[in-house]
This record gives C-alpha cells, structure tokens and sequence, in this order.
C-alpha cells in the first residue's frame, strides 16, 4: 500500500491553504471551497488590512495570543501578497476590510484551485471520511469512501458546525474527541439575534449605519459594539449585532439580557435634545413624526414616536419638553430584550472547539497525537466579522502545511 506523505481532511479556507502549501487532500463535497463562496455575502472578506499583530490579536480575545506565531509568519500582509502574486486584484475598504476587486468569491477560490493543481494535490470529492484510527499516540490510517489512506502527517481542518449544507457537519469535532482532545462547548457564532420586543417586525429590512449596540445584564454594561445593523421580523442582524452574538448567547445562560442601540452615538444625551429642541422650533408646524424623520429613516422615526407614547401626527409645538427628552432618550438608548440567537444554520462561525492547550501554536501539531496538525475553525478560536475569521483560516492552514512538510522533510514551496 502506498503511504502518502500528508492527508488533509477538510476543503475550506484552512485546508485548501494546507493542502496546496504541502500535501495530499481527501474530501467528502461535490466542491472545495462551499462555505468560503458564502463570505461577504459572495463577495469573499479575505482578511482585514490591519498589519499591526499585536493589534491583530487582541480582536480575537483572550486566546488570540495563541495567534502569534501563525499570524507572524503568514499575516494580513502575506495573505494580500499571496493572492495578488496570484493574479488576484485586491482592494481596501474604508473599513478595512478586504475584498477581490471583482468582487467575486468564486475568484478567491479559484486561485486557491489553481494552487492545489500546481502543487500537484491529489482531491478526493464525495468520499466522506467514516474513521480516523489511531493508536500509540499517532493516526494510523483513515476510512474515507471505501477506501483506506495511510500517511505519514494528518491535517484536520474540517471547519465547524455552520452551515451544514456546505459540509460543515461538525464531524471533526467528534474524531478529535476520539482521538483525546478536550473540547470546550460549541455555540454558534456571528448569528442573527432574536429579540422579544414585536415593534422590531415593523421594521423588518431597514439597515442602519454607525450605530453602538452594548448588552446588558441587571445594571451593567458587558459588552458593546459599533458598527452597521439590519432589522429582521425576529431582531438584528448585520455586522455590529452579529459580532454581539457570541457574548449575547453567554450572557443568557445567566439571565435576562437586553440589547441597547445608540442610534445617534456621535452626539451626548444633552446635545441630541438641543438638536431635537433647534429642529422642533425650527418646524413648528411639522408632525412630530415627519419632524423626526429628517434625524432617523422614517419608519424608524414612527417607531420611536410610538414608543415615546407620543402621537405620531402632534405638531411639534405641541410636544412638551418631557415627550421631546423621552424621544432624546429613546434614540440614545432603545432597548430590548434579547431571547436568543438563531442556529448553527445561521451561523458564520462555530465558537468553541479544541482546547488550545492542547496544540503546539508554533507548528499547529497536536500534542497529543504524534502525526496530527490542526488549522482553522476545529481550534478553541473566533474573531469578529470584517475578515478575521478567514485570516485565521489562512495562517493556520499555512502553519500547519508548511510545520507538516517539513515533518516529512519536504521543503515547501516558496
């Protein structure tokens, strides 16, 4: 039986980037690459041009650290190098974020093909893995198909629980448990937040941009976040709200959590009355509704008024100073409560995984199993939206390709 120098199980970001750095690839999809056609609403977020790794890091909390050593070989920087050497024309957004110029996911995955067939990578599509076996500390073969692969080195990157339907079934979860590794509780992550509050349906579509939302438990703030929002019939979603998400869904296993949206965050609470008082005097004759509405999109500005227990259609030289501080404060502060997040089917990310601990951050070689590398999304990391997430797909799928040839003493390909 031929051994094979290196078997990567999983075709999303982190494998492809392994698999075409060093080695050989066996895959249950029809298509390499489903969930990475999903990112940026198809347009494919590939990183975040923020170049400084200290900074770098601290957006992925507590663990990031972890990163250091993957995100200094093969950063945001190297990432753009990588891809525009390939011929893939980049661009930087005011945010940031990054994106081909074409705005095309499926050309970030092509050049990833690309990579792949120059490397020589052997794929295997609809061949599900069904057993990895290990024994005296290393893997000894894998059951995918009906086949059975014997390598010397084995990358897992098989992503999370997310979006099934592109074959993040969460199935490497299991074989790392099998296989001794702890693994923390797997929650959904960057997911639409469900809300109590009916008023929410009435706005259903209306993006926001610039806005703070912060959560709160009792009488403390816990986390907050600024950003762009969308309301949907069941609550928010958008970047800002989605990079709550994780901490919302922490939060409820404690109790009651509200959701707060500073409409206005660039004005203080007095200053948005004495804009809200200039704009009354300035049209008296206004409704209070249509008043509003040169301050808020229109439907929300209704809503507001209703909330306030003001009628929508009062003239403005009607409205008392306390109607017009309650509606100063609503826009700083409209609240609601939030009940939960929406599944692993919404998700854009798994949060949880394989104890950090437990993984070797300089090479990605699993410390407990001998012939073993992780990368991506089966790892105890997350980032927020804007890139993040891709970014450590490709730096830890660099690592371990580049930690996994090198392993079998194959130089990798510069």
């Amino acid at each position: 039986m031929e051994i094979l120098d290196l078997a990567v199980i999983g075709a999303g970001p982190a494998g492809m980037m392994a698999a075409a750095r060093a080695g050989e690839l066996g895959e249950k999809n029809n298509e390499p690459g489903r969930k990475l056609l999903l990112t940026g609403s198809g347009r494919c977020n590939l990183t975040q041009a923020q170049f400084d790794v200290p900074a770098l890091v601290q957006k992925y909390g507590k663990a990031g650290k972890f990163l250091f050593p993957a995100f200094n070989l093969f950063g945001p920087r190297e990432v753009m190098d990588f891809f525009e050497r390939k011929g893939l024309a980049l661009k930087v957004e005011d945010s940031g974020k990054v994106f081909p110029r074409s705005d095309l996911a499926s050309d970030v995955l092509e050049v990833l093909l690309g990579c792949l067939r120059e490397s020589r990578v052997e794929t295997r599509f609809n061949c599900a893995v069904k057993a990895v076996v290990a024994g005296a500390g290393k893997i000894k073969w894998i059951i995918a198909g009906d086949e059975k692969f014997v390598a010397e080195n084995y990358i897992i990157s098989t992503g999370g629980k997310s979006y099934a339907r592109t074959g993040s079934s969460g199935e490497g979860f299991n074989w790392l448990r099998e296989l001794g590794h702890t693994m923390t509780e797997l929650r959904p992550g960057l997911v639409p937040v469900k809300v109590r509050d009916k008023w929410v349906m009435s706005l259903q579509g209306l993006s926001l941009k610039g806005v703070e939302l912060s959560l709160w438990q009792g009488s403390k703030k816990r986390e907050s976040a600024s950003g762009d929002i969308v309301f949907t019939h069941f609550g928010l979603s958008g970047p800002a709200a989605l990079d709550l998400s994780g901490a919302a869904g922490a939060l409820l296993k404690n109790g009651q959590v509200n959701l707060a949206i500073d409409l206005i965050p660039r004005s203080s609470l007095s200053e948005l009355d004495a804009q809200l008082l200039g704009a009354f005097k300035a049209s008296q004759n206004k409704m209070i509704k249509n008043c509003l509405a040169d301050i808020i999109p229109g439907r929300l500005a209704e809503t507001i008024v209703i909330l306030a227990g003001i009628d929508p259609e009062k003239k403005v030289n009607a409205v008392p100073r306390q109607d017009r501080q309650n509606l100063a404060r609503l826009l700083k502060n409209l609240e609601m409560i939030v009940i939960s997040l929406l599944g692993f089917d919404q998700a854009m990310i798994t949060i949880g995984g394989v104890e950090l601990k437990e993984v070797d951050p300089n090479t990605m070689n699993s410390k407990l199993i001998e012939n073993l590398f992780l990368a991506g999304e089966v790892l105890n990391l997350s980032g927020p939206s804007g890139g993040y997430n891709l970014q450590l797909c490709w730096s830890t799928g660099f690592l371990a390709g580049t930690s996994a040839a090198k392993a079998k003493k194959i130089q990798p390909k510069d």
